[in-house]
């Protein structure tokens, strides 16, 4: 079982990993300390529902990571 959940990881892992690539914010790494120039960013459509998958995808990972260490 514990192979399982470390195969499940992996793939949630790959996956957070495609989805936060996926979110593009532009403006570079100046974006990240308030440099980017928009005040204010509405997320909408397809950029809205990565967002969301992002979220569920990384509270499973954490669902998952809990399961590995009960199961050890």
């Amino acid at each position: 079982m514990t192979t399982f959940w470390l195969v499940a990881q992996i793939v949630l892992a790959v996956l957070i990993t495609g989805a936060v690539l996926l979110q593009s914010q532009g403006g570079g790494l100046g974006a990240a300390w308030g440099g980017g120039g928009e005040t204010y960013h509405t997320r909408r459509g397809l950029e809205k529902v990565v967002f969301y998958l992002t979220i569920v995808l990384v509270g499973l990972f954490t669902l998952v990571s809990v399961a590995v260490l009960a199961s050890q």
